[in-house]
Formats: C-alpha cells, sequence, structure tokens
C-alpha cells in the first residue's frame, strides 16, 4: 500500500533549485583591447591595480562608484565594496567557474549592489548573463604596481585584526616584479640567483607557436648571454613564453634584450609558411615544454 503523502508538508515544500550550468570559455578575455595584461595580471604579477571604467547603461543602473581591479584582495575574495564606496574585484580568487570574465563581471556587480562596507556575497557559478566585455568601457590598462597591498585599505579596514593578518601573509609572498617596456611583459626575481621573463603573446597560440618555432630552429629564441628559454604557459588561449635569466641584473636591464627579441618575433610573424623539417622539430620541442595554467 503507497504512503499517503502529508499535502501540509508538501505545500511547506522548499521550492527545487534550479541548476546553474558552468559555461567553459576558453579565451575569456577576447575581444578586450588590453587581453595579454589581463592574463598577465590574473597569472603572472603579484600585486597590482588598475581602475576600470563603466559603460554609462550600468552606471545608470547600479550608481557611479569608482571601480578598480586589483591582482587579489584580501583572504582572496572576489569583491569588496570599501566604506568610502569604492569598490575594488580581485583577479585572482580560490573559487571560479569556467567563465573568468563572466566571474569578475558578476563580482564588480554584486559589489555595486552591496552598501559602502558591507561584505560582497558573489555566487560560485554566476551561470548566463554579463561578462566584461558587456560592462567596461574597453581600453589600455592603466596598471600601477605595487610592493604591498595597503592600497586595499580604508582607514576601518586597516584596524581589522583579519584583514590586518591577510595583509601581512599577502604582503610575504610578493616577490619582486618589474614591468617591461612590451606589452604584458614581465620580469620577476623568484630565488636570490633566479629570475624570469615572462610575455603575455597577443597572437593567438597557433601563430605564435609557429613564430617561436622558427625563431628556434634559427637559434635566435634566447634573450642575451646567460638566459635560458624555460618553456611556455598556455594561459586563457594565449601562449606565455618564459626565459631563465640571472639573478642579479634588475629587470630594467632586460628591457633592451626584450625588446630585439619583440622585433625578431614580429618580423617572422609575416612567415605564413609551412614550417620546414627544422621548424617542425623545434615546434614539437616546444609543446613538450608546455604548461597550462587554468
Amino acid at each position: 500500500m503507497s504512503k499517503r503523502r502529508n499535502p501540509k508538508a508538501t505545500a511547506n515544500a522548499a521550492p527545487k533549485r534550479q541548476k546553474v550550468r558552468d559555461i567553459f570559455v576558453a579565451r575569456p578575455f577576447e575581444s578586450l583591447a588590453d587581453e595579454p595584461e589581463w592574463i598577465a595580471l590574473r597569472e603572472l604579477v603579484p600585486a597590482a591595480s588598475a581602475p576600470l571604467a563603466l559603460k554609462p547603461e550600468i552606471i545608470e543602473e547600479y550608481g557611479d562608484r569608482p571601480v578598480t581591479l586589483s591582482t587579489v584582495l584580501p583572504m582572496a575574495w572576489p569583491a569588496m565594496a570599501r566604506q568610502d564606496g569604492q569598490v575594488f574585484v580581485g583577479l585572482q580568487r580560490h573559487v571560479q567557474s569556467g567563465d573568468v570574465s563572466r566571474d569578475i563581471a558578476v563580482a564588480i556587480l554584486c559589489a555595486l549592489k552591496t552598501e559602502p562596507g558591507g561584505t560582497v556575497a558573489v555566487p560560485a557559478l554566476p551561470g548566463e548573463g554579463p561578462r566584461l566585455q558587456d560592462i567596461l568601457v574597453d581600453g589600455a590598462l592603466d596598471v600601477t604596481m605595487h610592493e604591498g597591498f595597503e592600497y586595499w585599505l580604508d582607514a576601518e579596514q586597516a584596524e581589522d585584526a583579519n584583514v590586518k593578518a591577510s595583509l601581512e601573509r599577502a604582503n610575504a609572498s610578493i616577490y619582486p616584479t618589474v614591468r617591461l617596456g612590451q606589452p604584458a611583459a614581465y620580469w620577476c626575481r623568484v630565488q636570490p640567483d633566479k629570475s624570469h621573463v615572462r610575455w603575455v603573446l597577443p597572437q593567438d597560440e597557433d601563430t605564435a607557436l609557429d613564430a617561436l618555432a622558427r625563431l628556434s630552429a634559427g637559434g635566435d629564441l634566447l634573450l642575451g648571454e646567460n638566459t635560458k628559454f624555460a618553456g611556455m604557459f598556455r594561459a586563457h588561449g594565449l601562449l606565455v613564453p618564459v626565459w631563465d635569466v640571472p639573478g642579479e641584473p634588475e629587470g630594467v636591464d632586460f628591457e633592451a634584450p626584450l625588446s630585439d627579441f619583440a622585433k625578431r618575433y614580429t618580423d617572422i610573424l609575416a612567415e605564413t609558411g609551412p614550417l620546414d623539417a627544422a621548424g617542425r622539430r623545434a615546434k614539437q620541442g616546444l609543446v613538450g615544454r608546455q604548461l597550462t595554467l587554468r
């Protein structure tokens, strides 16, 4: 005999949650004017910020509040609404969906809906909706490098013990980093005797890989003496070549070598025919030294 349902219990049952479908976008910053710089700040740079400009229709709906992009926020928050009304959004965060652009856009909109000084609640999976490309006035990022994360805080936050502890941990994780003359190129010292130069290339992966393979086959892949091509990151649809360089010279000492490499790279992009045998071997070697960042 089947059990009778309690009509009262059925009436009081919680509504069934609608499942949010994750959406994967391999190249989330595509079509943004400064796509490589977004990727560099997301994956390579410890402490930097840049102001963002909202589209007029977003300002009309949510109000005109200053919005600042930050590589990371206290306790890896996705966003915060400071007491002074400023909104900060974090690029590097623990929880993310398959579309980083949508994650950051929803974090900005949630922060704009939050009263100054309030805690910003951001869903783990944003689902469908506006992306950065839909809410920002596009343009080059005006990046400011920082040696510490004190720029996070207003006066009230500076007195919060949890925030101060997070600030100390975050500051301890910062390694010396210098923004170089090429867009989205950075020098960083990871050990006293070892540094890297990393450059997010703006071309699509296949085009960039063929150009690097041609340079490698011709022996033109290095940044000078005592440098080594360490490999490449695949990050959000673009390639990031990495060079090991000596630890002692500062980042500015690699401006000229990287500029020379950039000229060789730009010139060889004009070669669009099939790779020759040496180029194909070099390409296979480069593919074997790739690491994908997600």
